[in-house]
C-alpha cells in the first residue's frame, strides 16, 4: 500500500468545518476491520490474513480486489448489512455530512449467501436508523461488477430496475470493477434496463484505463456521471466533453494515490479538472482500505489550496449531481446557503 495514501487523520481533518456530502463509496470497501474481524468471529470465517494490526492488507489493485472480496464474506444476513450501513453512515454525519450515497453490489451480497431482498432491506433499515440518529440523508446505487461479464451485470441491473420500485432508497445503477475487462459497449442493455426504469446513471472510468475509456462510457453508456474519471487528463478534448455536458466526477483522491493511479499529491489532476470546468466531487471510495475518510478527502482539497467557499461548493456539486429526488435536493441545498452564510465564503466551486 502506498503510504502517501495514509495521512494521520487528524492532520486530515484541518480542512475545516464545511458541509460534506458523498457519491461514491462502495459499502462493503467502508466496514471497520474492526467489525470485520468481529463478524469472522461470529459466523467462523477464514479471512486469509486481509486483516493485520488493524488495517487491510494489499498490495496491488487485483490483491485489493481480492481483500475486498473476502471481507465482504462475513455479512451474512439483513442484521449484519443493518449495522454496516448505520455504522457507516452515522460516522459520517458525525465528521460533518449532509448527504451520501454508496455503492451496493447484488453480487458480493450473493457470494456470502445473503438473498438480494435481505441485503437491500437490511442496508435500508441501517440507513433509516442512521437518519434517525443524525439526520444524515442517504441513498443506494445498485452496481454490477464488469469483470463478472455482462449478463451478471445485467442482472444487477434488472435486480436494480425490480426493487427501486418497492424501495425509494434504491436510486441509481452503477458499473464497477477492473475497468480493465470489457468495453464500455459490453454493458449497454444493463444501462438501458437502468435507464427506462428511471434510475441514475454512474460508471467507473478513467481510472485504470484511459481517456479514451470516459468518452466511450460517457457516450455509449450516457451516464450523468463517471466515477473516478482522473485519467481524462490525457486527452484535452475528453476534458472539454466533460466540462461541456456537465457530467459530474466522482473523484477519490487518496484512492488514486493508495492504488498508483496517481504517484504523488502534488500530480493529481483535482486542480487541474476543476479549473477546465468539470463538476468535481470528492468522495472516499473504500475508506479504510485506503486510510481514509471523507473528511480527509475534504482536507485534501484544502491542503491543494482550496478554501472553504470551494469546498463548499464540492458540496453543492454533489447534492446538484445526487441521484435523490428534487424536494429533498432542494432542501440540502438550502442548508448549504446557511453554511456559506455562516462560513463568510461563496456556496460556488466556480
Amino acid at each position: 500500500m502506498n503510504t502517501d495514501a495514509a495521512p494521520a487523520l487528524a492532520r486530515a481533518r484541518s480542512g475545516g468545518a464545511v458541509p460534506m456530502a458523498e457519491l461514491h463509496c462502495h459499502i462493503e470497501g467502508a466496514a471497520r476491520p474492526a467489525l470485520v474481524l468481529e463478524l469472522a468471529e461470529r459466523h467462523g470465517i477464514d479471512l486469509g490474513g486481509i486483516v493485520r494490526d488493524g488495517a487491510y492488507v494489499w498490495h496491488d489493485f487485483t490483491s485489493f480486489l481480492a481483500a475486498y472480496d473476502r471481507a465482504s464474506l462475513v455479512f451474512r444476513d439483513a442484521a449484519d448489512y443493518c449495522r454496516l450501513a448505520e455504522d457507516h453512515l452515522t460516522g459520517l454525519a458525525r465528521a460533518g455530512a449532509v448527504y451520501a450515497e454508496f455503492f451496493m453490489s447484488p453480487d458480493h451480497a450473493a457470494s456470502a449467501g445473503v438473498p438480494g431482498e435481505a441485503y437491500l432491506a437490511g442496508l435500508a433499515e441501517g440507513i433509516r436508523r442512521a437518519k434517525t440518529a443524525t439526520g444524515i440523508e442517504a441513498r443506494m446505487i445498485a452496481i454490477g461488477v464488469r469483470h463478472l461479464g455482462a449478463d451478471r451485470v445485467e442482472a444487477a441491473a434488472r435486480f436494480a430496475a425490480t426493487h427501486a420500485v418497492r424501495e425509494p432508497l434504491l436510486t441509481g445503477f452503477g458499473l464497477a470493477g477492473d475497468e480493465r475487462i470489457g468495453t464500455p459497449r459490453d454493458f449497454a442493455r444493463a444501462f438501458d434496463i437502468a435507464r427506462d426504469a428511471g434510475l441514475g446513471l454512474t460508471a467507473h472510468a478513467g481510472e485504470f484505463d484511459g481517456a479514451e475509456n470516459v468518452r466511450e462510457t460517457v457516450e455509449i453508456l450516457r451516464t450523468s456521471r463517471i466515477g473516478h474519471g482522473v485519467r481524462a487528463v490525457e486527452a484535452p478534448d475528453v476534458v472539454r466533453m466533460l466540462a461541456d455536458k456537465g457530467i459530474a466526477l466522482e473523484i477519490c483522491p487518496h484512492s488514486n494515490l493508495a492504488l498508483g493511479v496517481c504517484p504523488d499529491a502534488a500530480s493529481h489532476p483535482l486542480r487541474p479538472l476543476v479549473e477546465a470546468g468539470c463538476r468535481v466531487t470528492l468522495n472516499s471510495d473504500d475508506p479504510p482500505f485506503f486510510a481514509t475518510d471523507l473528511a480527509a478527502e475534504y482536507a485534501f482539497a484544502a491542503s491543494a489550496g482550496f478554501g472553504p467557499g470551494d469546498r463548499l461548493g464540492f458540496t453543492r456539486n454533489a447534492i446538484e449531481a445526487a441521484f435523490v429526488d428534487e424536494a429533498t435536493r432542494q432542501r440540502l441545498l438550502q442548508q448549504l446557503v446557511v453554511s456559506a452564510i455562516a462560513l463568510g465564503a461563496p456556496s460556488s466551486s466556480g
